[in-house]
């Protein structure tokens, strides 16, 4: 989904914040319902109790007696009567049934008992004070409705005894203060464990910003080894293969400096050699393979050192290295068109002349002398398109003629020069920037060769 964080911190983060949040909430709806049931059962107990203990006083007394203790205990939250009929009910619902059960355990013998009726109503205005003041629940916190229940006992002496009890409902007040200690409890949590992903995954981004950067700086500082033992392995590893790579890259620099004196030299005495000959056909034939060997010795070791930093880059005005190119293209007999501008670019000056002269210098060849180069300037990076209207290339093709010594021989025939190298050589230097080389169709015919340089 697009909306999941794409970053692994994000991820990570997001999994335990979601954690915490149902983890709580389950919590916090556990508390509430225990808190609820917990209320329930005391009220239930205490009602009992007062009932039991009311009808085992009242059960022993004489008449008269009775009913001056009836008069004087009837006061709210209970009201009692010794004048009502024993009333016919039908079978107790589950809730009454329960009480009456809690009544029967706290009586010392059995008690003929039934309820009437349990309904919710609000308090009058002498219940509400009565349940203000110290007996009954703090000031501010008086429930919104009572639960009035209607009970009957029949005592040893047959008399009837009627109580109406008045309790209050469970507070629908929300536990703030446990809600409020388990929010600080989660941002609590969560703030420590977006510290631990985050020292967990910070040596990970700078492992790929480090292997981002190796192709264009093998002498970037190695990465820190600690962290957690899989991380610091990692960096090891990544510090070893830099290692390794930049011994590779030392021992090709030394190579091509060998190959490159073992292989002109022989090339040097042949020519003096031929010096020596009569002019005829036979010696310019030699003079010419001599000329092609020493072009391909020249084109294989610029494609190997494509990719050196060798060079310190600096910054470039494009605009004026194109038109230097476009110069040297025009006296070759190609007409070359710039259009737009750029600002300067941070590249290794010979390096991008190298790359340019590459793509101008196909394109010349290939596409009729007629030559458009196009600068198209962007925040992070600038896009140099050079243009022909030469016969194209497949698409199939496209990425091929980038390998070395590809030469396609519909359109790059053997007779125009070449060893199958520029693009390969452009693409390699390109790279070493941090950019790329890619072809495309252009629109009416003819291929654009389309050099990327990032803005670093």
């Amino acid at each position: 989904m697009r909306l999941l964080p794409r970053s692994l911190f994000g991820q990570i983060a997001l999994a335990l914040v979601a954690g915490l949040v149902v983890a709580h909430v389950a919590g916090a709806w556990l508390m509430l319902d225990d808190r609820a049931r917990f209320g329930e059962r005391l009220r239930g107990e205490y009602s009992a109790q007062r009932i039991a203990g009311l009808i085992s006083l009242l059960d022993g007394m004489a008449s008269e007696e009775r009913v001056r203790v009836v008069r004087a205990l009837s006061v709210p939250p209970t009201r009692l009567s010794l004048d009502e009929p024993w009333q016919a009910r039908a079978e107790a619902s589950p809730d009454a049934a329960a009480f009456l059960r809690r009544v029967a355990r706290e009586l010392e013998r059995p008690v003929e008992l039934q309820v009437l009726s349990i309904r919710r109503a609000p308090p009058r205005n002498d219940e509400r004070r009565r349940l203000d003041r110290p007996h009954g629940p703090p000031h501010g916190d008086a429930p919104r409705h009572l639960l009035l229940f209607s009970a009957q006992a029949r005592l040893a002496d047959g008399a009837v005894l009627t109580f109406r009890q008045a309790l209050p409902e469970p507070s629908r007040d929300w536990p703030l203060r446990a809600l409020g200690l388990l929010a600080l409890l989660a941002a609590v949590v969560a703030l420590l464990s977006g510290w631990a992903v985050r020292r967990l995954t910070r040596p990970l981004a700078s492992l790929a910003d480090a292997a981002d950067g190796l192709a264009r700086n093998l002498d970037q500082p190695p990465l820190p080894e600690n962290g957690p033992q899989e991380v610091a392995r990692a960096a090891r590893s990544f510090n070893a293969m830099q290692r390794a790579l930049k011994a590779y890259l030392e021992t090709r620099a030394e190579a091509l400096a060998g190959v490159s004196h073992d292989l002109r030299l022989p090339l040097t005495r042949l020519r003096l050699r031929l010096e020596q000959l009569p002019e005829n056909e036979a010696r310019a034939a030699m003079q010419r393979d001599i000329e092609e060997m020493d072009a391909m010795v020249g084109g294989t070791l610029d494609y190997l050192r494509a990719g050196a930093d060798t060079e310190p880059a600096v910054k470039l005005n494009l605009v004026a290295l194109i038109e230097g190119l476009a110069e040297d293209a025009e006296a070759a007999g190609a007409k070359v068109s710039l259009h737009g501008t750029a600002a300067p670019v941070a590249a290794r000056p010979q390096a991008l002349r190298r790359c340019l002269a590459n793509l101008v210098d196909n394109a010349r060849r290939y596409g009729g002398g007629a030559v458009d180069v196009t600068l198209i300037d962007a925040a992070a990076s600038v896009e140099v398109r050079i243009e022909d209207r030469g016969p194209g290339i497949p698409a199939a093709e496209r990425e091929r003629v980038f390998e070395p010594y590809v030469r396609l021989e519909a359109s790059r025939a053997r007779h125009t020069g070449g060893a199958g190298l520029g693009l390969a050589i452009a693409r390699a230097i390109a790279r070493a920037h941090g950019g790329d080389v890619r072809l495309e169709a252009r629109e009416g015919g003819g291929t654009s060769a389309i050099l990327t340089l990032p803005r670093k």
